[in-house]
């Protein structure tokens, strides 16, 4: 059976996953991920759910083609309700949604929890993300941002345990921002060129003492401040 060739954004998640692992995916794309998972015995188990009776057909077909049935299961469910004591999930994944989407399933699944690993993909509001696991008993103990065409998706791996985050590192991520790679560097060096040029439209039409105008100048002066160390354009 040929190998699934996931896209680097998955490819990222999947080897953040804890070896051995019990999975739950929740929002599956297909059920890619826990596929690949199995296929590479990385995991001897995983849990596929999904909200909707179209995507959850899509994973379906996709674990029977790999011959995976009879590790694999597909549940149709909103959030963590897919999660069932017997199936003994160690990790949960969810990826690919907006970041209120992810901390609304999160707030609405805390009866499930707490897990040994979740590993988070939002598109949107990662802030948001970062300060759920502060205040509901996790902490982030890996973060990567990666590049997928002109794309960057940044994924936080959370643990149970307490942590207090300051405004920096739950607005640029506490591993992300110490790490600084290129990725990262590259994604707000976009945010302040954007911030910017908006501040440039502004005070073109003498908007400078704008309230629009003090807080984006506010922002754009706290991405140079903790992202370039001060060094503004």
């Amino acid at each position: 059976m040929t190998a699934i060739k996931l896209s680097p954004r998955l490819a990222a998640v999947k080897d953040l996953v804890n070896d051995q692992a019990r999975v739950a995916d929740i929002g599956s794309d297909h059920a890619y991920l826990a596929a690949a998972l199995l296929l590479e015995k990385k995991s001897a188990f995983a849990l596929v759910g999904e909200v909707a009776q179209g995507p959850l057909e899509n994973a379906i077909h996709t674990v029977a083609t790999y011959g995976l049935s009879d590790r694999v299961t597909c549940r149709l469910a909103d959030g963590l309700a897919a999660i069932e004591p017997d199936d003994q999930i160690e990790t949960v994944v969810i990826a690919g949604m907006g970041g209120l989407l992810i901390e609304k399933i999160l707030t609405a699944g805390q009866n499930k929890g707490p897990f040994n690993q979740l590993i988070l993909q939002p598109n949107t509001d990662q802030a948001a993300v970062r300060l759920w696991l502060s205040q509901n008993g996790y902490r982030i103990d890996q973060e990567k941002i990666v590049q997928e065409g002109h794309h960057r998706y940044e994924i936080i791996v959370a643990v149970p345990g307490q942590q207090e985050l300051t405004r920096a590192e739950w607005t640029f991520g506490p591993k992300l921002l110490q790490a600084k790679d290129p990725v990262f560097l590259a994604k707000w060096e976009q945010e302040r060129n954007r911030a910017a040029e908006v501040l440039s439209r502004l005070e073109s039409a003498q908007q400078k003492g704008s309230e629009k105008y003090v807080n984006l100048q506010e922002k754009l002066n706290f991405i140079n401040q903790e992202v370039f160390d001060g060094q503004s354009k």
